[in-house]
C-alpha cells in the first residue's frame, strides 16, 4: 500500500498542508486527479475549496467525492483519495451510509494511493478506539478502513508537569486502552506524519512519534524510524471487530 498519514493539516502560523506541502505533493501522482473526502466537517463545501486553494496551485485536481451523486464512482474516477480531519465519528458514519468505506478500503489495497489527516489518519487503522474526538453520532461500527494493523492517536499531546488540569493525560487514555485491548498504538505529534510504501513503514516531519504497547514503557521514535514491524501486528480487541 501507498499511505501519507498526517498528524495534522493545519500548524500554527502556516496556511492548509502548508506544512507538509513538499511531502504531499511528491507524494501525489504529477497532475493527479484527487478524490476529497470531506465528510468530517459539516461545511462540505467549503472545505473543498481549502483543500482547492492548497493543492490546485501544484497541479492537482481535487473533486470532492459529495459533488458527484455516486461518491464511489468519483472515487473510481480519482489517482489518489486524501479523506480530510474533523470529527472521526461523522466521518465515519459518512463512510458507512455511502458505500465508501468498503470501497476506499478495496481501492487502496489495489494501489490507489492513499493521504488521511487527522480523523482521515484515524480511519487508516483497524479502529476509531484511539481518537481524541466527541462522538457527536453514533456510527453503525467502530470498524474503520484497516489499512494498517495498528492504533494511531493524531495530535499526541505530551503531558505537560506545569498544568493545574486534574483530567486524564493523553498517555493515561492511551494506557486504559492498552489495558483492555493488546495493539500498538502510535502517537503522531503535531508536523508528524507516518509513510507507508508497501511493506516499509517510517516516521516523518518535524517531531518524534511515541509507540505504546502493552509490553512496556512508550518509546519515543525518532524522524525517520523504521516501523516496518508494527506492519506485521497482529491486533487483539476485548471484542472482534465487526
Amino acid at each position: 500500500m501507498n499511505l501519507l498519514l498526517l498528524s495534522n493539516s493545519t500548524q500554527y502560523g502556516r496556511g492548509y498542508l502548508e506544512h507538509a506541502l513538499d511531502t504531499v505533493t511528491a507524494f501525489l501522482p504529477a497532475g493527479a486527479r484527487l478524490a476529497f473526502v470531506p465528510y468530517a466537517l459539516a461545511d462540505h463545501d467549503t472545505y473543498t475549496a481549502r483543500v482547492r486553494g492548497a493543492l490546485e496551485p501544484a497541479g492537482i485536481t481535487v473533486h470532492g467525492v459529495h459533488e458527484h451523486t455516486d461518491p464511489v464512482a468519483a472515487l473510481k474516477a480519482a489517482d489518489a483519495v486524501f479523506i480530510g480531519g474533523g470529527n472521526s465519528f461523522r466521518l465515519l458514519s459518512a463512510l458507512y451510509r455511502t458505500g465508501l468505506r468498503e470501497a476506499v478500503a478495496g481501492a487502496v489495497v489495489a494501489g490507489l494511493p492513499y493521504m488521511g489527516a487527522s480523523a482521515g489518519t484515524n480511519m487508516a487503522a483497524p479502529t476509531l478506539r484511539t481518537t481524541n474526538d466527541m462522538p457527536i453520532v453514533q456510527p453503525p461500527s467502530f470498524e474503520t478502513l484497516g489499512l494498517v494493523p495498528f492504533q494511531i492517536n493524531p495530535h499526541y499531546l505530551d503531558p505537560d508537569p506545569a498544568s493545574t488540569h486534574k483530567g486524564e493525560t493523553r498517555e493515561e487514555r492511551l494506557t486504559e486502552f492498552l489495558e483492555e485491548n493488546d495493539v500498538p498504538v502510535l502517537g503522531l505529534r503535531e508536523g508528524s506524519w507516518l509513510r507507508v510504501e508497501g511493506e516499509a513503514a517510517h516516521i516523518e516531519g518535524a517531531r518524534p512519534a511515541r509507540l505504546f504497547t502493552r509490553a512496556g514503557a512508550p518509546r519515543e521514535l525518532a524522524i525517520g524510524s523504521d516501523v516496518s514491524h508494527l506492519l506485521t501486528t497482529e491486533p487483539r480487541f476485548d471484542t472482534p471487530a465487526r
